[in-house]
């Protein structure tokens, strides 16, 4: 098994959930859910992610590739981008954490053999290395920028075979405006058939949409605890799945997703003010 170099600060995970990442338990659950099934339903072909931060959510796509499948993940890393409004978005959030070592230590941490890493912006893939209609999964969680996102749905559209499924990352977060002007437009533009949402992530297809719709709501998610409604979208009926509101009031739990959900350096920022005004309660009561 290959072994990367890592620095002084890098801890082996224990558990999947020890790889830091916004790849939270519904999403595991779709993702898993969604795989699995395919797999069980004769569904066959290769899966590409784009963008792939420290390896969470690859980890788990690796736990379903079958003999002959191959896994190809495309991410800067620690490269430079190629364009100024990507360094800025990079710099912002990612810069600091972000290294191909990191990933692939973290991967091989619960795999014998690393997926095939292109290390490059994913707008080298336009060149067609993806073979078309190979994939028959497609996770896209590159960048926010509108321009980047609309060409990261077009390299999708071309890989996924006819009954595969993309599922798209932050397509209604509020700080990434750029992800939910190409998803909605390749919705009301490209053929895109919205099939699951769930809070982070939009999952769709442009096959058949009842084929993908059977596999993605062949589980019963209520009976599993979800929280399910069901939408209208451009005429076709799309399931919407939530994690339950047992409360309305915050928990510590919750004030960890949020601060989760923010990119790292706000994460750190928040987390410090936290730790001086704790630090300043414990002073006074003591």
């Amino acid at each position: 098994m290959a072994t990367p170099q890592t620095d002084a600060a890098y801890t082996e995970p224990q558990t999947r959930d020890d790889i830091p990442g916004w790849f939270f338990g519904l999403d595991q659950a779709a993702f898993t859910h969604l795989l699995s099934t395919q797999s069980a339903t004769g569904v066959t072909g290769d899966v590409l992610e784009l963008g792939c931060y420290l390896g969470r959510s690859t980890v788990l796509i690796g736990d379903h590739l079958r003999p002959g499948e191959r896994l190809t993940v495309c991410d800067l890393f620690d490269s430079d981008a190629g364009d100024a409004a990507n360094a800025a978005e990079m710099a912002m959030s990612y810069r600091r954490t972000l290294t191909r070592t990191a990933f692939e230590s973290n991967y091989l941490a619960f795999h014998q053999e690393l997926p095939e890493i292109i290390q490059a912006p994913t707008s080298v893939l336009a060149d067609g290395r993806i073979p078309a209609g190979s994939c028959r999964f497609v996770h896209v969680d590159a960048s926010h920028l509108y321009e980047h996102v609309a060409g990261d749905i077009a390299v999708a559209r071309a890989a996924l075979r006819p009954d595969g499924v993309i599922a798209l990352d932050d397509y209604r977060s509020e700080h990434t405006p750029g992800v939910s002007a190409a998803v909605w437009e390749a919705v009301f533009t490209g053929g895109l058939k919205p099939v699951m949402l769930t809070p982070m992530k939009f999952y769709g297809t442009w096959g058949d949409l009842d084929a993908a719709r059977a596999v993605l709501t062949l589980r019963d998610w209520q009976a599993a605890g979800y929280a399910v409604d069901e939408d209208v979208i451009a005429g076709n009926r799309v399931l919407r799945l939530n994690n339950p509101d047992r409360s309305s009031a915050p928990t510590p739990a919750s004030r960890r997703l949020a601060l989760d959900l923010l990119p790292p350096i706000a994460t750190r920022a928040t987390r410090k003010v936290l730790r001086t005004l704790r630090d300043r309660r414990t002073t006074r009561e003591a």
